[in-house]
């Protein structure tokens, strides 16, 4: 096992397990054989699935499972009550909160029947398979384009280099990082055989020097009722979708990019549920950490973690949902200039060789810098199909680290953007409350741009009207 997997391995605790959980739902019931059938087909081709992780002072490593049992990895069972959408959150919210059997290979598939005239499934898989890009990517590979395919026509990897490749910009990765991760990959850089924190010095130099001093020494995220005591339990919400083309038509308005929507709606409805529940939010700024790509896009269904962080500025104080923008895209063109996520990937891969106590001091600092870990990744903008069921939404969520306890996703699909919460239930007990606002606070921004938008080009007709004409 990598050193870098090997990290994420170690970072398992009570009150965050280290497992991306992710729920799809269907338009139409689903067979759990037919599920089976797939998943041994498709996901099992990847014979890492197969293996359990063992644990050792001198390393981790990828044993295959002789008592392999697929049934086991892929159960079927059934909602209580009405079946409805809040039952689902709450057994996805159990499952979230439930770690994995370490003495299995570390994933399992719950096909839930009977959901809204249709079914549904949640997957968990653990961190030190891979990270959530190539696990999203390693999901859809379980689909196909067509209800009933032919051989040939499921999802491949061109759909990815079309529509994964703003994924890097949006996040703050810039050509330099996939081009580091290209050579990385292809090239058998020694940064990947030995991706320690010493080697990366070495070849970065002074620049990643002072990275690594800056973020040592950013200050603490300021207390909020988003930070405190984790307890052991999750909850997960998500929200009803917001429409892709709308959302483009707001960045384009704005001269920003669709994240930077993405993250000044999510940084109003924090504020906005944080000013209900009493916070003084008033010139505060939340720091989330956010999962930087650092392998070249068309190894994005290579396992294995191959990720960096940056911290990302939430200004949950600023009441103006333009001006939130303005901020979040300001500090998106400050990290595409910076070595942070070079500097992460370095220290998760010391931290995959350190004792437990040094990482979990480690873990502990730098979680202190952020109040929530925030993904975004673009899923394909067509109907995809599993087993021969539609799939009619997904979401998913990454583990939070160290004393995080607040997740937030976003995944667009098929023309629509679907934003997640996942919580601590210490912290924020009722996720739902959060995710109704992200639909109300985009409106809002919808508004607002599309109004200045249009101001703008009364003022340039009027100026146009104010010329002399020619003579």
């Amino acid at each position: 096992m990598s050193k870098v997997d090997t990290a994420w391995l170690r970072m398992e605790r009570p009150t965050n397990p280290m497992m991306i959980t992710g729920v799809l739902m269907f338009a139409e019931p689903m067979d759990v054989e037919e599920l089976r059938k797939v998943v041994k087909q498709r996901f099992l081709a990847y014979r890492r699935f197969k293996q359990k992780a063992v644990d050792a002072p001198t390393g981790a490593s990828w044993v295959t499972d002789r008592d392999f049992d697929l049934e086991w990895h892929v159960q079927a069972t059934a909602l209580p009550g009405r079946g409805d959408k809040q039952a689902l959150e709450r057994f996805v919210s159990q499952l979230a909160s439930s770690p994995l059997d370490h003495g299995r290979p570390l994933w399992q598939f719950h096909l839930v029947e009977h959901y809204r005239g249709g079914s549904a499934m949640v997957a968990r898989i653990h961190h030190s398979y891979a990270d959530g890009i190539a696990l999203v990517q390693v999901l859809l590979s379980l689909t196909d384009t067509m209800r009933h395919p032919t051989p040939g026509d499921q999802l491949h990897a061109s759909w990815l280099k079309h529509e994964h490749a703003g994924v890097a910009e949006r996040v703050g990765a810039v050509d330099r990082y996939v081009q580091l991760g290209t050579r990385a990959v292809e090239k058998g850089m020694e940064m990947y055989r030995d991706p320690t924190l010493a080697a990366v010095l070495a070849r970065e130099g002074s620049e990643i020097a002072r990275e690594l001093l800056h973020a040592v020494a950013l200050p603490d995220d300021p207390p909020s009722l988003l930070r405190g005591r984790l307890g052991v339990s999750k909850r997960v919400a998500w929200a009803e979708p917001l429409d892709l083309e709308e959302v483009k038509a707001v960045g384009r308005a704005c001269e920003c990019t669709v994240n930077d929507v993405l993250m000044a709606t999510a940084a109003g409805a924090l504020r906005s549920y944080m000013i209900e529940r009493g916070d003084n939010v008033d010139g505060m700024v939340l720091r989330a950490t956010v999962p930087v790509n650092l392998r070249p896009l068309e190894h994005a269904r290579k396992l294995g973690n191959h990720f960096g962080l940056v911290f990302l500025d939430l200004p949950v104080g600023e009441d103006n949902p333009i001006r939130r923008v303005e901020h979040v895209a300001q500090c998106m063109d400050a990290l595409k200039n910076s070595r942070q996520a070079i500097v992460a990937y370095g220290l998760l891969a010391a931290l995959g060789m350190a004792p437990s106590a040094v990482q979990g001091l480690a873990l502990d600092l730098f979680s202190r810098k952020a109040s929530a870990v925030a993904t975004n990744v673009p899923g394909p903008q067509q109907p995809l199909y599993m087993a021969g069921c539609r799939l009619r939404e997904m979401m998913f969520w990454v583990p939070q680290t160290g004393t995080i306890g607040i997740g937030i996703s976003i995944l667009s699909y098929n023309g629509q953007v679907h934003f997640g919460l996942i919580s601590d239930a210490r912290l924020v007990p009722d996720p739902a409350s959060v995710i109704k606002r992200f639909g109300s606070e985009f409106e809002k921004l919808l508004y607002l741009a599309l109004m200045g938008s249009w101001e703008r080009r009364l003022d340039a007709e009027s100026a146009s009207n104010l010329m002399p004409a020619e003579s």
